[in-house]
């Protein structure tokens, strides 16, 4: 008897994530393998059932008229179905034939369907004949608690039984009881790392290859750019109190096999350029050295190249294989526009190039269809290859969760140095590492490693000055070993409970205005602490004192720095703040700035002096963020930073978003 295929949705909530969902990708090659349809979205699952509503009435409308190319009124069709305004349907039906007439109704029968729809829309009617027989929702940071719990609870109207309804990832391992109690859906901790764990079979799911191709099915765009994602260990060796992988992952994996699903991946979707190691403790294992040889043997050797291989002759195979529609359809057309954008010199070549595209209606989205992709192919097959990108690029290995310093010896050091390793990451979570991260870096600078960045945790048991310490220490070891140390802070916030569910926790040796003002001085450079003494010292202060004076100066001071230098404010506030006080006017004005609430001061304080200093924190950014040049001009700068380097893009720098 054959196995019938069931209509699996696959949920990414829509918040802001550098990396793809891994889990959700090896869930993708699961079902395929046992023959299933598989659809992935992220994003709002309300704008996805008024895609797939507006996608099921194009179709039906288009049965009974063909002879309209209804894709080219997609648009106007969506905006009917969501607010059912008659302008839309007159538009829609402006130059229609009103020959499809029922016999006991006034209305024709194309636009009898379009009402139907738009009913089918506006009165929820999906949610009695739900179409997916099983939806999976990952979930990533807790304190992106509101915007997944919201993506759970819709996702329950889109599957046939709530059973079938599968919460993975993260949050679901942290938060576990309170997902259900929010959602009543109890989600599945941990890893997919046993047979049998979603469907009797022999199947390990986390031991499956990724669906790179579910990735274009949305229109998120990840900034990991041509790589592998992968794992060569699993779990950590520590026991970190702020960490979450010991409950994640608890068993620690010193080697998982994975040249086999590089293979794999490599022949069906091209051979990648980076390596992107997700592991939370490469160096505790034993194997490392096993661990390396095999990096190299993949291709990742120091001075190793990679040349682009030919994008749309892959997408090409894979859509003719019908290996993901709805993926190849977008990315072909993605590949076309780019192409035709960026590689294309000469008005005559691109004229050309842009006809075969016009002439098989493959310059819109809506009109690029699986028929005239096929059509178009020999007549730009050729164009594609003569003009795309075969530079060779360096290849580059990333360790993107951080290496610790404990493990790292002269060998392994030595050993790292073998493979194209930018940045290796060295984690520096607390000041008392100070001894071990310092001698790993001038390890990394012996072997000829001159790229490095690193996590610096702050707002858990460590005190302010410490997160200072640790970024001088990164810039004399840039200054003394002339290499590039980024430091990137990284605000800590519970694991569980209410504190994990946002990012308004405060660790006991801070308060909300030193939190702002870390945050304040990050969002200048994106998160980056860049490795220069001048930049560093007027962004953090020469000093721990000049520090602190920084912690306590005004939101819109600290941003617009030197706008508000120039005009001398900055100059009254310090005099205000360090002369004008006594002793006991300064802490009682320092508990107030140490809230960040600066609304109704004369309710917190009736004494002139501190009022006077406090109305330097009204002066807000809206104020100021169209008139200050210097500030266009560092963003500009390290905008450029970012761009040049895709690895500073993809550290985990969430909390200056």
């Amino acid at each position: 008897m054959t196995k019938k295929k069931k209509n699996i949705l696959l949920i990414e909530p829509g918040y802001k994530n550098k990396y793809p969902p891994i889990g959700l990708m090896k869930i993708s090659t699961y079902h395929k393998r046992l023959g299933d349809r598989v659809t992935f979205y992220k994003g709002d699952l309300k704008k996805f059932i008024l895609n797939g509503i507006v996608d099921e009435c194009i179709a039906k409308v288009s049965d009974i008229e063909n002879k309209i190319d209804w894709l080219k009124r997609k648009e106007t069709i969506e905006k009917y179905i969501k607010t059912k305004r008659s302008q839309y349907i007159n538009e829609i039906l402006i130059d229609v034939p009103d020959i499809f007439k029922e016999t006991n109704s006034k209305y024709p029968l194309l636009e009898l369907w379009f009402k139907y729809y738009a009913d089918f829309y506006r009165r929820k009617v999906y949610v009695n004949n739900p179409k997916w027989d099983r939806v999976y929702v990952t979930t990533l940071f807790t304190f992106y608690w509101k915007i997944t719990v919201q993506a759970i609870k819709d996702a329950k109207m889109l599957v046939k039984n709530n059973h079938e309804l599968k919460v993975g990832g993260v949050m679901a391992t942290l938060l576990r009881d309170e997902i259900y109690e929010e959602t009543g859906i109890f989600p599945m901790a941990g890893l997919l790392d046993k047979p049998g764990m979603l469907d009797e079979n022999d199947l390990i799911i986390d031991d499956l290859p990724l669906d790179y191709s579910i990735l274009d099915e949305v229109d998120y765009i990840y900034p990991t750019g041509s790589a592998y994602f992968t794992f060569m260990t699993k779990g950590c060796t520590r026991t970190c109190a702020f960490c979450s992988v010991p409950k994640l992952e608890p068993t620690y994996k010193e080697k998982i096999p994975t040249k086999g699903k590089f293979e794999e991946i490599k022949e069906i979707y091209g051979e990648q350029q980076n390596l992107l190691l997700m592991d939370n403790n490469v160096l505790a294992s034993p194997k490392f050295p096993e661990i390396i040889e095999e990096i190299k043997e993949m291709g990742f050797y120091k001075g190793a190249t990679w040349v682009e291989p030919n994008q749309l002759d892959i997408a090409i195979k894979n859509f003719k294989s019908g290996l993901n529609d709805i993926a190849y359809r977008k990315r072909i057309h993605r590949l076309l526009k780019e192409f035709y954008n960026k590689r294309l010199k000469g008005k005559k070549v691109q004229q050309e190039f842009y006809d075969k595209l016009d002439k098989f209606g493959l310059v819109k989205l809506e009109t690029t269809t699986k028929e005239n992709i096929l059509k178009a192919f020999p007549e730009i097959r050729d164009t594609y290859e003569k003009y795309r990108d075969k530079a060779p690029k360096q290849r580059f290995v990333d360790f993107n969760q951080g290496t610790d310093a404990r493990y790292v010896t002269d060998e392994y050091m030595r050993l790292m140095s073998e493979i194209p390793i930018y940045p290796l990451r060295i984690a520096f979570d607390y000041i008392g590492l100070q001894k071990k991260y310092i001698n790993a870096v001038y390890l990394a600078h012996k072997y000829g490693i001159d790229r490095l960045s690193n996590y610096l945790l702050f707002n858990f048991v460590d005190k302010p000055e410490d997160l200072y310490n640790r970024m001088r220490i990164n810039i004399d070891l840039s200054r003394e070993l002339k290499i590039h140390i980024y430091s990137f802070p990284m605000k800590y916030i519970p694991l569980y409970g209410e504190d994990a569910k946002d990012r308004q926790y405060i660790g006991k040796h801070w308060n909300k205005k030193f939190i702002r003002a870390i945050q304040s001085v990050s969002n200048v450079t994106r998160g980056i602490v860049p490795p220069g003494k001048s930049f560093f010292e007027k962004a953090w202060g020469k000093n721990i004192s000049e520090y602190f004076q920084i912690l306590y100066m005004p939101e819109t001071y600290i941003i617009y720095r030197k706008i508000f230098e120039e005009l001398g404010y900055t100059q009254k506030w310090s005099e205000l703040f360090n002369e004008k006080l006594t002793s006991e006017e300064k802490d009682i004005a320092k508990k107030i700035i140490e809230t960040n609430d600066f609304k109704d001061l004369k309710s917190k304080t009736q004494n002139e002096n501190i009022l006077k200093l406090l109305s330097h924190y009204l002066i807000t950014r809206n104020d100021v963020k169209n008139s200050d040049k210097e500030y266009k001009t560092i963003k500009k700068k390290f905008d450029g930073i970012i761009k040049s380097d895709r690895f500073v893009e993809l550290t985990l720098t969430y909390d200056f978003e």
